[in-house]
């Protein structure tokens, strides 16, 4: 059937699901998850909800303006990193080889399934699986690539159940917007349509050579999108379970403010890693080392984050626990655990749009021009002073 078989596996409206299991009146309503304030911003919604407009990153006031009569809810991402791991429990008992995408998305490769058993045929009971034992809704889509596989279950969720068959991959592609095509955002689908270019099989006829030109590596890499094209490979999934950065100074200091400034780096370019890796953590460690080699550290338990200004506030609290003034200072060291897949989308629960647009701002400058590229100006001064 599939010269490569590639299951993607999605749960539907994961944050609400979870919530439903706990709250049967919940189901069949307008459901809203996020931060409850005006200025807060949409982290996940029913599909109730989205029939009147509303989507994930959506201010607030937008959402509610748009379906006055959701039921608004903070979200418990404790909850849903639970049932989230029992979701992995079962795929990692039955699948081959699996990639965990984020919190609530899967890949699997099932490529030579066919001559044993049948990819379809077993993909479907391990949905039928995953929904009897968790309680929760997802849909499937099974074909020769991840993106094809994606694309089939966004297009035709909730419960969806897709195959696109060897060699239609093109043909399935080209009649869909191409606002459907992964890291195709808003600005992007703005340019393109000023091109007069809205479906995928116009964008798959327009020469890879032009697109590259005025997109740069992400117009080659569309090209390749809508004609189907993507080798990348299922990545095994493994949990890594802490991330962590360290500086060790050529002269030893007693200047704190200089040593807050350092602190400020290093958490900065944590953050960013954190969320490159599509992670969220629930545990902050600072560590001191002084000039005589005691070694000193203070860790905090906390809502599950990948914010700056979240963590640069705990990193800095726990910095004044353990630093004792008038001594010198020979090493400083920054620790995330408990860390959970998700991105950043998760944490927009107290977020403002501002925010989480810089955010993403930032996060894009740092993935095409390096991670250093970007500083707050309030630790450039004396940067360089050890």
């Amino acid at each position: 059937m599939f010269d490569r078989a590639i299951l993607h596996l999605d749960l539907d409206a994961f944050f609400v699901a979870v919530e439903c299991l706990h709250n049967d009146a919940l189901r069949g309503k307008p459901v809203i998850i996020g931060g409850s304030s005006d200025r807060g911003v949409v982290a996940s919604c029913s599909y109730e909800a989205r029939r009147f407009g509303v989507h994930s990153a959506m201010p607030m006031k937008m959402a509610l303006h748009l379906c006055p009569d959701a039921m608004v809810m903070k979200g418990d991402m404790e909850e849903y990193s639970r049932q989230s791991a029992i979701i992995t429990d079962i795929i990692e008992e039955e699948a081959p080889l699996f990639e965990k995408a984020s919190i609530d998305e899967f890949y699997l490769d099932l490529t030579g399934m066919d001559r044993y058993f049948g990819s379809w045929k077993w993909s479907k009971q391990l949905k039928d699986k995953i929904n009897r034992e968790s309680g929760l809704p997802l849909s499937i889509g099974l074909s020769v690539n991840k993106l094809v596989s994606k694309v089939g279950v966004g297009v035709h969720k909730p419960n969806a159940e897709k195959v696109v068959e060897l060699g239609t991959e093109k043909g399935f592609l080209a009649p869909l917007p191409v606002r459907v095509l992964p890291t195709i955002g808003k600005e992007t689908y703005k340019r393109l349509a000023f091109m007069g270019v809205r479906t995928i099989h116009t964008l798959a006829e327009i020469p890879p050579m032009l697109l590259q030109r005025e997109f740069g590596k992400h117009g080659l890499a569309m090209w390749k999108k809508a004609n189907a094209i993507d080798d990348s490979p299922v990545i095994p999934y493994n949990e890594r379970k802490s991330i962590s950065t360290e500086r060790t100074f050529q002269t030893d200091t007693i200047d704190v403010h200089w040593l807050r400034d350092r602190l400020t780096d290093m958490l900065s370019q944590l953050t960013f890693e954190l969320r490159k890796a599509g992670k969220l953590t629930s545990c902050v460690t600072i560590k001191l080392r002084y000039t005589d080699f005691n070694t000193y550290t203070r860790q905090r338990k906390i809502a599950y984050t990948a914010n700056d200004k979240t963590l640069l506030r705990h990193v800095h609290e726990l910095f004044e626990q353990v630093y004792q003034r008038r001594q010198l200072v020979r090493l400083v060291g920054i620790k995330f655990s408990g860390l959970v897949v998700g991105n950043h989308q998760i944490d927009l629960f107290d977020d403002t749009e501002k925010e989480v647009s810089l955010l993403q701002t930032m996060d894009r400058i740092r993935q095409r021009f390096g991670d250093k590229i970007l500083r707050k100006a309030s630790t450039m001064g004396n940067a360089k002073k050890k």
